[in-house]
């Protein structure tokens, strides 16, 4: 499907951005691991989290849709009905969890603890992703796993139950990865301590906290106790900041906007890219704080803004690792140098996020090169219109889409339905902000 955008002459108005898809996953799969039922208000409506409940349901969780009158962007309520992680039945069918990441990596976690056999696989793009990262640490842990490439490839078959608690550093920052060994070890024999090398997101620790886990935190030491009895928790889903930087981009590089973005998920360990944008120089205005179910949310207010180039690096990479390819657009606009380092863990993402990103934002007359863990990123103050792809990459997708509001002519996207992975009503809110 080809979308085409074109040049706006104005961007202004009010946005709910969708359900944050990471606390989605969260929220849907550790209230199955506690027998009983939780409401999910504002459940993600895109694709991936959909995978999540697909497998769930395989294994006997009941998730039942609550739709909500007026709802943006595809949300909706959800009620998770579980036995529990001992209830569950080993599934008949191979559990099939799409383009979705996080929901094989977290599903591995709690398949390990499952006392049957299964089997998960993903699309044609999952299928390249790796997932040894988690297989090796669960085999320490006991977990019979089997899978290409040694395990590190899916499709993958697991026979679970009978964890003990392992010491392990991790290789790489990843809350994917800290995740499924979180959940792995609550129902190890033994604590399990994570060692990080850095901080990642922290919902799952919130989360499982709230439901009555047994989890230690010493800065980047995460020890897991197993034995604690989970109780399902209720839990109102804020809009993911991932996808509201992309209007906060758009809103700054535009030379006559002004965008506001409501309920709006700020946690510390997700919102470096508010951070990264105001030392560009955005005009970014943070209102009404406040905590919902233990996450900290806000409105944002973003305006035209002359951005500068800055480095993007280090333990702000784990962090804005989804917020890459849109960073590099916003470095377009900027005067002078943008840098982004240590950066390769995009290589292994929906697409080489580094190769297409750089790609298709030189082929609009970006002055931009790969390295081997980034991109340098000379800023020009313009894009021109042209015709790109998405590679199947959601957030290429969009970042394109954004392109073509600020370029000097339309901008063609193949693969526009990429979208609907995270942000189903993507093109609709576009509409919006250029029509009010």
């Amino acid at each position: 499907m080809k979308h085409r955008v074109q040049p706006a002459n104005r961007l202004v108005g009010d946005i709910c951005p969708p359900s944050d898809k990471s606390v989605s996953h969260r929220a849907a799969i550790l209230n199955s691991l506690a027998e009983g039922a939780a409401v999910i208000e504002n459940y993600s409506g895109g694709a991936d989290c959909q995978s999540t409940l697909r497998c769930l349901r395989s294994m006997g969780v009941i998730a039942e849709n609550i739709p909500i009158e007026g709802s943006e962007s595809g949300t909706h309520s959800l009620k998770i009905s579980s036995p529990g992680l001992e209830g569950f039945i080993e599934p008949r069918e191979i559990l099939n969890a799409g383009n979705s990441g996080t929901t094989m990596r977290f599903l591995l976690g709690v398949l390990a603890a499952a006392p049957f056999v299964s089997v998960l696989t993903g699309d044609r793009s999952l299928r390249t992703r790796p997932m040894g990262r988690i297989v090796h640490p669960l085999v320490e842990m006991g977990c019979n796993i089997i899978g290409r490439q040694g395990g590190s490839l899916a499709p993958i078959a697991v026979r679970g139950g009978s964890l003990h608690g392992i010491d392990y550093e991790m290789p790489v920052p990843s809350a994917q990865v800290k995740s499924s060994l979180i959940i792995a070890g609550l129902f190890g024999d033994g604590s399990t301590i994570l060692r990080q090398r850095s901080y990642s997101r922290d919902h799952t620790e919130r989360m499982l906290e709230a439901m009555g886990a047994s989890l230690v935190e010493d800065g980047l030491v995460v020890e897991v106790r197993p034995g604690a009895i989970l109780k399902p928790v209720n839990v109102k889903v804020s809009g993911d900041i991932s996808a509201a930087a992309f209007w906060l981009v758009a809103s700054a590089v535009h030379p006559d906007s002004s965008v506001q973005l409501r309920n709006v998920g700020i946690n510390p360990t997700r919102s470096e890219v508010i951070d990264i944008l105001k030392a560009m120089g955005a005009k970014i205005r943070i209102e009404n704080r406040h905590i919902e179910g233990g996450e900290p949310v806000a409105d944002l207010l973003i305006e035209s803004s002359e951005l500068t180039g800055v480095e993007i690096s280090g333990t702000q990479i784990p962090i804005v690792q989804d917020e890459v390819p849109i960073l590099a657009l916003a470095a377009c606009f900027a005067k002078g140098t943008t840098i982004i380092r240590d950066a390769a863990e995009l290589r292994v993402k929906e697409s080489d996020r580094l190769f297409t990103t750089a790609k298709e934002l030189s082929s609009l007359g970006a002055h931009i090169r790969e390295t081997d863990d980034g991109l340098v990123i000379e800023g020009t103050g313009y894009l021109n219109g042209g015709s790109c792809r998405s590679y199947g990459d959601h957030r290429l997708a969009m970042t394109l889409g954004v392109a073509g509001l600020v370029a000097k002519d339309a901008v063609v996207i193949s693969g526009s339905e990429a979208v609907d992975v995270s942000y189903p009503g993507f093109w609709d809110d576009m509409d919006m902000l250029t029509t009010n």
